[in-house]
């Protein structure tokens, strides 16, 4: 039987639980809970609710009808207790509300089997996006590349004439990058040189 469950605490594990895929890896639902717990701080918020609650989007599960997330949400203690699944959830959710091991690897976004099967469209396929390790490649897609750069133009004179020369200052190729994957479940974070050229947020 699990401990009596907090309103917050029972909602990240219900999150995880609708999120992960149903061969039920607790290394996938606690990645899951490092990511949720660490998106809600740097976008600002103190709880796991206020956080799904204004930002829909990031977290579906929460309003699209999900059934594995319903069925957590109205389980009562003493059914989660006797499901191994549904605790392995809440031992995510504990572990990730607790500040213990990131299993995400410092990931600020994921992505399931929609990565194969919208390839072509796919948000991150279109902005790049590459395996750290072969072994995150749980889907046996092909990475994708995207050149950006930036180069200073000045001028110059040569022998009396003006000539325009061209500098490159930075460039990048890829935005996204593995950090782990379980069960269906990619876990990403973004390239620091993209970050570090283009100042963005890497939780965005």
């Amino acid at each position: 039987m699990t401990d009596k469950l907090d309103a917050e605490t029972r909602l990240l594990a219900a999150i995880v639980y609708g999120e992960s895929s149903t061969a039920d890896v607790f290394e996938e639902m606690a990645a899951l809970a490092n990511v949720m717990v660490r998106q809600s701080k740097a976008r600002g918020y103190n709880t796991i609710s206020a956080f799904t609650s204004k930002e829909k989007s990031f977290s579906y599960v929460v309003t699209d009808g999900n059934k594995r997330f319903a069925k957590f949400m109205k389980s009562k203690e003493l059914e989660i207790g006797k499901s191994s699944s549904m605790s392995d959830a809440v031992k995510a959710a504990n572990n990730a509300l607790n500040g213990g091991k990131d299993y995400s690897n410092g990931a600020y976004f994921w992505d399931g089997a929609d990565i194969k099967s919208n390839y072509k469209n796919h948000f991150k396929v279109k902005n790049g996006i590459k395996f750290t390790d072969p072994l995150h490649n749980i889907y046996g897609i092909n990475e994708s590349t995207r050149l950006v750069k930036k180069e200073k133009t000045t001028k110059i004179k040569i022998n009396g004439k003006i000539e325009t020369k061209k500098e490159e200052l930075w460039r990048y190729t890829y935005i996204y990058q593995s950090t782990a994957a379980y069960g269906g479940t990619i876990f990403w974070k973004q390239n620091p040189d993209y970050i570090k050229y283009t100042h963005a947020k890497e939780y965005l």
